[in-house]
C-alpha cells in the first residue's frame, strides 16, 4: 500500500516499497569477515523504501528520518556527499545496481525508519538492502537472496569505505520469523534454529552513540587479516588455538588477541547453536558472557557503560540466559537472552542498578524475531 506522504512529497505515481528489517546478533561478533560462523536474528524494526520512476535522470530523495531532509542529484553522480551522508547509501546503491543491469531513468525516493539509528542494530544493512530490493523490482531485476546481500555490503565497502562483512545485510535480506541463523561464511552455509520456549530476547541500547564507518572497525579487520596472514591461512576460519599459540611469538600483542578473539568466538556460536537444538538452556549464560569478555579483553571494542549494564543483566538473572554486548561496538546496544518469566525483574533491576548513575539513560526494547526482506523467497527447510 502506498504511503500517504509519498502522495504529499512526489505526487500521486505507482510506486514500489519494500521494508528490511534490522538485526540483533546472539553470538558471533566481528567473526563474518573473517569467514566464521555467526547467529543472527532480523528483528520487526527496520528501514522502509518507497519509490517512483522519474522520465528523466534526475534522482530525488527525501529521508524523514534526517528532518525530510531533500537532496537531489543526477544519475550516475560519484560525487561523495559530506553534508547530507546518508544519501551516499542512495548513490552507492544506484552505483552498484548499475553495474548488473542499465538504469535509464530517475527516481523520487522516500526513506523512512522505525529502528534507532547509531544503536548497533544495523540499520545502514537494512538502508542498503531495502534500496537494493526496492531499486531492482522496479527494474525487473529477480535478484537472488544472497546477491541482493552481497550487492547491499558492496555499498558500504566500495562508496563508503567501511570494511563491514556480509552477516547484518545477509540477515535483515534472509532472515525467518522465530528463528536465528548460524550463517558460517566459509561456505555461506545456513542453518536455521528456532528460539524455544521459554526464551525470550531483551535488547537494551545504551544510547551511547557510536559509528561503523570509523578508523577502528576497519583497523580490526587489518589486524585480523594480518594475524592470518602471519599463519599462512587464506582466514581465520582455518585457525585453532594450537596453531595460535604456535605463532604467538611471530604476531604482534594486538594480533594475537583478535585472533583469540575470533577462533574462540566461532567455537561459541557452535556451543550456542547446539544447546539450543537440543534444549540445553544452562549453559546460554556462560556461552555469552565469554563472548562479552572476549570482545571487552581481546577485541577491545566494549565500553564502560557497556559492561555495566552486561553485569547488572547478568547478576540478576536467576535461572537461565545471559547477556553480552551486540554490534560492532564502542556503544550501542546489549542483547539478552532469557526466561521470558524473569523478565520484568530484569527490567527493573535496569532501572535500579544501571539508570541512575548513568549518563544517557538506556531504551528497552521488545522485539520480535522478523522476516527478512527476501524471505518469501529463500526458503528453508527447518
Amino acid at each position: 500500500m502506498k504511503n500517504k506522504k509519498f502522495t504529499k512529497l512526489f505526487g500521486n505515481s505507482v510506486t514500489t516499497k519494500v521494508f528490511a528489517p534490522g538485526r540483533v546478533n546472539l553470538i558471533g561478533e566481528h567473526t563474518d569477515y573473517n569467514n566464521g560462523l555467526v547467529f543472527p536474528v532480523a528483528i520487526d524494526k527496520g528501514t522502509t523504501v518507497e519509490l517512483a520512476k522519474r522520465t528523466d535522470h534526475h534522482i530525488k530523495v527525501i529521508s524523514k528520518d534526517f528532518n525530510y531532509e531533500q537532496v537531489e542529484f543526477e544519475l550516475g553522480d560519484t560525487t561523495y556527499d559530506h553534508h547530507n551522508f546518508w544519501v551516499n547509501y542512495v548513490k552507492g546503491a544506484l552505483l552498484e545496481l548499475q553495474k548488473l543491469a542499465t538504469i535509464n531513468q530517475g527516481y523520487n525516493i522516500f526513506i523512512y525508519g522505525n529502528q534507532p539509528l547509531g544503536a548497533g542494530l544495523s540499520s545502514s544493512a537494512s538502508l542498503t538492502v531495502a534500496l537494493v530490493k526496492a531499486i531492482s523490482e522496479s527494474m525487473d531485476l529477480k535478484l537472488e537472496p544472497v546477491k541482493a546481500a552481497e550487492c547491499a555490503q558492496a555499498i558500504e565497502n566500495n562508496f563508503l569505505n567501511c570494511s563491514c562483512g556480509l552477516m547484518d545485510h545477509a540477515i535483515s535480506a534472509m532472515g525467518l520469523r522465530g528463528h536465528a541463523l548460524k550463517i558460517d561464511f566459509d561456505h555461506f552455509a545456513v542453518e536455521p534454529c528456532v528460539i524455544p520456549e521459554p526464551l525470550t530476547l531483551l535488547v537494551v541500547n545504551s544510547n551511547v552513540k557510536r559509528t561503523l564507518v570509523g578508523s577502528e572497525y576497519n583497523q580490526r579487520r587489518i589486524e585480523c587479516e594480518m594475524a592470518a596472514q602471519t599463519m599462512q591461512l587464506p582466514s581465520l576460519r582455518q585457525a585453532n588455538m594450537d596453531l595460535l599459540c604456535e605463532y604467538q611469538d611471530r604476531l604482534s600483542p594486538k594480533e594475537f588477541k583478535r585472533a583469540r578473539h575470533i577462533i574462540s568466538e566461532n567455537n561459541r556460536v557452535e556451543c550456542l547453536y547446539n544447546d539450543l537444538k537440543a534444549g540445553n538452556f544452562k549453559n546460554i549464560g556462560r556461552h555469552m558472557a565469554a563472548s562479552h569478555i572476549s570482545m571487552r579483553d581481546d577485541f577491545e571494542i566494549s565500553i564502560p557503560e557497556i559492561d555495566h549494564l552486561v553485569e547488572v543483566i547478568q547478576t540478576n538473572i536467576k535461572t537461565i540466559g545471559g547477556a553480552r554486548m551486540t554490534g560492532g561496538g564502542f556503544g550501542g546496544c546489549v542483547i539478552a537472552l532469557l526466561n521470558k518469566d524473569e523478565l520484568q525483574n530484569v527490567i527493573q533491576a535496569i532501572a535500579k542498578e544501571y539508570t541512575p548513575g548513568a549518563k544517557i539513560a538506556p531504551t528497552i526494547y521488545d522485539f520480535k524475531i522478523s522476516d527478512g526482506a527476501y524471505a518469501s523467497e529463500y526458503v528453508i527447510n527447518t
